[in-house]
This record gives structure tokens, C-alpha cells and sequence, in this order.
């Protein structure tokens, strides 16, 4: 596989207090299986759709407060040096990059409008195993209140053009390396309260959007929205028994036509 270029959506993990738990939840709602937890690395598990890695859980480490939310990393040739772009340009180096074994470099970040990403310079683990299936990560996008901020920074820090869709009830944008599309962003509206911070949501793919979310809430899952059909499929967005909020995509469903974009 060769190397991604820099600023593709590459891994994403959570932190859980309960993992099992977690893995419960997410095992009957996307179908995940489990690998064996990495004692070394903290008990690091990853997670599998049809074999292959597609995600990790992994415990707060002692006398660490167990917030639980997803991040997505962002691939990086040098992680030192996308974390000296990301000072550069307003945002915050939360976890200076380190060196896990033989796996990769990672680094955890945070943009000038205050949502949380991370950094990942692949080794031997170059990131997802697989993309667009069920039971992978689909896509993601950026929730923020304050998106001049968001815009500048990740248009600076990544080799993103950009796309703003033409629309007066919907600030929204898209951010594109060469000509794929990988990375939305939205500007949160009243219907977020306002301790909800800004944060990046990832959408993970399933065989049919009505059946995932049932499956949540009938686990402690409380649905946010949807579900809702649009051109790009049908989803839902959820928040998991611990708090961490996702979306869920049927992909195969769609209903209208694409919006119209202009560069910008």
C-alpha cells in the first residue's frame, strides 16, 4: 500500500472506561470483532469489519479521565513536522508526536475552533485495513461554531483545495486532496448546545441505517438526528451509552440530487 498523501483520514480510535462495554455496543451495532488487547500499549484492541482493522478501543490510562469520544487521524510522511504546521498556524499540540514501537508516529492536536484530531506517520500499521464497507469509517466532518477558523487552519496545514456548497440554510465545506473528497466541515447551529464543543464526527458505514440505529438505542444509544436520506446515503448521528458521538451511513441508499458547489 503505498503512502497516503498527507492530510488523509487515515485510523481513528476512542477512549472507553468500560471497554467491554464498548466493544458490546459496537460489536452488535457495526459488527466488529476484536483483537487481543496490546498490554504494552495500554491495552490497546483493535477492531475488525470482515477482518480487516478498521478501528481501536482502547481504557484511560491510570488516574486519566475517561472522556469518551472518537478521533481521526490525519496521515503524515513527518508527524514533527505536521505538528510544528499545526502550532503555526493557531492550533494546539496536545501529545507531542511519540513513537509507538514499529506501528507509527501519532500526535494529538487540536485546531484554533477547538476540535480534536490526531496525527499518524504509518509504520508497519499504515491505518484502515479497508474504507466504504460495512462496518469501516465512511467519512468525516468538522463541527465547529467558528468555521473561518476551521477553514484557515486545515487549508494551512493540509494541501486541501476547497468547496463551499451553495446553499443559504447550510454552512457547509468540503476539502478535497487532488480530486478526492475527504473531509467535511459544518458550522454547528442552535440545535447544539452550548457546552458541546466543536469535534470532528465520524460516519461509519452499515448495510441499512434504520436497523444500526434501532440496534443503538436499544442498547443505551441515544439518536441525535436523523434518520435521514440524502444524496450521499442514508444516516443517523448517535451518541454511544458513554457519550461519544458518531454517525452511521448506508451508503448503498441515496435519495436526490448532489448540491451545487463553488470553489472557494
Amino acid at each position: 500500500m503505498a503512502v497516503q498523501p498527507e492530510g488523509t483520514p487515515c485510523w481513528a480510535d476512542a477512549m472507553f472506561g468500560d471497554v467491554e462495554g464498548a466493544k458490546s455496543f459496537y460489536g452488535d451495532v457495526l459488527g466488529w470483532t476484536f483483537g487481543e488487547a496490546s498490554s504494552e500499549y495500554g491495552n490497546y484492541t483493535q477492531a475488525y469489519a470482515d477482518g480487516k482493522a478498521v478501528a481501536a478501543v482502547v481504557p484511560p490510562m491510570p488516574g486519566q479521565e475517561a472522556q469518551s469520544q472518537w478521533c481521526l487521524y490525519f496521515a503524515s510522511p513527518d508527524a514533527a513536522a505536521t505538528a510544528a504546521k499545526v502550532r503555526e498556524h493557531g492550533g494546539e499540540v496536545l501529545m507531542e508526536p511519540m513513537q509507538v514501537g514499529e506501528f507509527g508516529t501519532m500526535c494529538i492536536a487540536r485546531e484554533p475552533s477547538g476540535a480534536v484530531f490526531g496525527v499518524w506517520q504509518g509504520g508497519t500499521h499504515e491505518g484502515f485495513e479497508a474504507t466504504a464497507v460495512p462496518g469501516a469509517y465512511g467519512w468525516a466532518e468538522v463541527f465547529t461554531r467558528e468555521p473561518e477558523k476551521a477553514d484557515a487552519f486545515f487549508s494551512a496545514v493540509f494541501a486541501y483545495t476547497a468547496q463551499q456548497i451553495v446553499d443559504d440554510n447550510v454552512d457547509f465545506r468540503m476539502f478535497n486532496l487532488g480530486d478526492s473528497t475527504v473531509l467535511g466541515r459544518m458550522k454547528m447551529g442552535d440545535e447544539f448546545p452550548p457546552e458541546v464543543p466543536s469535534y470532528v464526527n465520524l460516519y461509519f458505514v452499515v448495510p441499512d441505517c434504520d436497523d444500526a440505529v434501532a440496534k443503538a438505542t436499544k442498547l443505551g444509544g441515544v439518536l441525535r438526528f436523523g434518520p435521514m436520506s440524502s444524496p450521499y446515503g442514508r444516516f443517523a448521528a448517535i451518541s454511544d451509552p458513554q457519550g461519544a458521538n458518531f454517525s452511521v451511513i448506508d451508503i448503498t441508499t441515496t435519495e436526490g440530487e448532489l448540491p451545487k458547489t463553488k470553489d472557494v
